[in-house]
């Protein structure tokens, strides 16, 4: 076969002969073969994948919304109980899927961490069904006149959704991941494919979010708990058969040991050689062939965090074969992966406030539509978690308007392929946020106002609906910076290392949730110390209007420095041609063909 030919200007493989019949960048298809483009990937992959993520996002809304409720309802359990379960849950679920990200980049692959995760989840989703039908499994014998719950029932509940955490946590990275995988970065029209790719799967995710708090969430406090699970178990179980049945048209990464360890050998590397001079010019660096490099991608050479780049250099006269450790001398690729790492932290940490805005749909926005009327007519009264699919509605809405409107239109004015670039997109979505928190501060006060003019009614006589604006407005945030922060930390980590990425995506969203209640406890000492606490015993004794003031200052001041951070910072630079002793002096990349990715 011939060698892939390259656009000169551009870097990416033309399209013009039979040579792009096939996808030459790393992947195989599911007999280990190179896979034929015109048969695997894209699209028609990734409809498979996406309706998987439909079900699992359906399961894990419908059963994360109402546990408090059912905690409280079936298990008897007190308020600060039920609260404290939940957020050991909500923890375990969000740490999780950095592990699993790992498991799935390093040894298991993205496929069968898949696979493996679902096969867990599934086994969580049969014993929460069979803890609920299951005679001698049931809360209580008699079930009109329990108080308190059999031990057995709390015991096969818990390892239920505990089971349903650790599934979540090898599910959510390693598919988010290999869906993306599906679309080659060196072919113009599937790049652009996986861009839209970040959107349509958020579209997917919201869909199954929405059915998850209005339909389940209808059947479980109007039928059955168990009904409800049937339900999730049955979905959950065919989408898992629709995900096997598309196998053959899958592209697939192969795992290649811990993806962690090659950060420590740069650090190792870099330590041990911290008194040798810089040399003179990159291309003295050390870089290994196109060949050795199993068709891997090759970074282009970075002048930040120069201290790293000791790892390339080389000893010994030149002589390779005396250094192979990996512990004493490391490649170019492998520094800049290593710079990669230690930009994005930076990123992580001031994204964490956008996060603590998106945590108040799921806590005290709900707390709000709780007391508050929601009646539909005369007689119907809809479950208070329902409101949150406005924010779902917002976040379709922004993906679908930046998807389909916007990008075409910006790259006619910036020449960016994307539009704009991931951290323009998230910093956009940062605006949306603030923007929230002053709306949300305006319709608390407006909603005291009326809890004092009336107080045996209370907010009763106010509509749910005055709480809209300030979800729609957060799933326009959503749209914009988690839908661009998935695919930041999807492209901006090394290639090697994608599902831990969408895991360190997800991290952002958890640690915001401890940070926001590390803020409660902050304020509530500071407040109650001044005379009344802002988090009284319920909302009417709370100046909730004075906390969402205090988040949206947060988040003004952090954007700013956000955009100072995000104005300097270096995207990952890809070299497609990368041979070791070919530098000429040509630039500082080392390589004649470059490309911001």
């Amino acid at each position: 076969m011939k060698k892939n030919k390259h656009d000169a200007k551009t870097g990416e493989v033309v399209d013009d002969d039979d040579e792009m019949k096939f996808v030459h960048d790393s992947s195989l298809d599911y007999a280990g073969k190179i896979p034929l483009r015109s048969s695997t990937g894209s699209w028609k992959a990734s409809f498979f994948i996406i309706a998987i993520e439909f079900s699992e996002r359906l399961s894990y809304f419908g059963i994360a919304t109402n546990l408090g409720m059912y905690l409280a309802k079936v298990l008897h359990q007190d308020l600060t109980t039920a609260v404290k379960n939940v957020n050991y849950w909500s923890g375990v679920t969000t740490l999780m899927p950095l592990f699993g990200g790992f498991l799935a980049d390093s040894y298991l692959g993205r496929y069968n961490t898949v696979i493996g995760s679902c096969i867990i989840y599934l086994m969580g989703l049969v014993l929460l069904t069979l803890s609920w039908f299951l005679p001698s499994l049931k809360p209580c014998a008699h079930t009109t006149t329990c108080t308190k719950p059999r031990k057995i029932h709390e015991v096969f509940f818990f390892l239920a959704i505990y089971l349903i955490s650790i599934g979540t946590g090898g599910h959510k990275p390693a598919l988010e991941s290999f869906g993306a995988d599906q679309f080659d970065d060196d072919h113009i029209k599937e790049r652009r494919q996986k861009m839209s790719f970040f959107n349509w799967w958020n579209c997917g995710l919201c869909s199954g979010l929405i059915l998850g708090v209005t339909l389940i969430g209808y059947i479980q406090d109007n039928v059955s708990w168990g009904a409800a699970d049937i339900i999730l178990l049955g979905v959950m179980a065919f989408s898992l058969l629709i995900f096997v049945i598309g196998r053959k048209i899958y592209r697939y990464r192969k795992p290649n040991g811990s993806v962690l360890a090659p950060m420590f050998q740069v650090i190792v590397a870099a330590i041990s050689k911290r008194k040798l001079p810089y040399p003179s010019s990159p291309s003295q660096l050390y870089e290994v062939s196109k060949a050795e490099g199993n068709n891997g991608r090759f970074l282009a050479h970075t002048k930040k965090l120069k201290f790293f780049d000791k790892a390339a250099i080389v000893e010994n006269g030149g002589n390779i074969e005396k250094e192979q450790s990996p512990w004493r001398i490391a490649t170019v690729t492998k520094v800049e992966e290593m710079k990669l790492m230690i930009n994005m932290i930076p990123i992580w940490i001031f994204t964490l406030p956008f996060g603590m805005c998106a945590a108040q749909t799921q806590t005290f926005f709900l707390k709000q539509g709780q007391i508050m009327d929601r009646k539909l007519g005369h007689s119907f009264e809809f479950p208070p978690a329902s409101i949150f699919t406005i924010s779902a509605i917002g976040m379709i809405i922004s993906v679908a308007f930046y998807d389909k409107f916007l990008v075409p239109i910006l790259r006619k004015i910036t020449g960016n392929e994307r539009g704009m670039n991931i951290l323009q997109r998230i910093g956009f979505g940062m605006v949306f946020s603030i923007i929230t928190m002053i709306v949300a501060a305006l319709v608390e006060k407006k909603r005291l106002k009326i809890v004092e003019a009336n107080p045996l009614k209370g907010s009763l006589s106010m509509s749910v609906f005055w709480l809209a604006p300030q979800f729609l407005i957060i799933g326009f945030a959503d749209g914009f910076t988690l839908v661009g922060l998935q695919e930041y930390f999807y492209d901006q980590v090394p290639d090697s290392m994608r599902s831990f990425g969408i895991g360190l995506y997800l991290s952002v969203i958890g640690a915001a949730n401890f940070l926001c209640g590390w803020l409660i406890t902050i304020v509530d000492h500071v407040t109650i110390k001044n005379g009344k606490s802002w988090f009284g015993a319920n909302l009417n004794t709370s100046r909730l209007d004075k906390f969402y003031w205090l988040l949206g200052g947060i988040t003004t001041l952090n954007m700013f420095v956000f955009v100072f951070f995000a104005r300097n910072y270096s995207y990952k630079t890809v070299q497609n041609v990368a041979v070791r002793d070919s530098y000429d002096g040509k630039n500082d990349h080392g390589g004649e063909e470059v490309r911001m990715v």
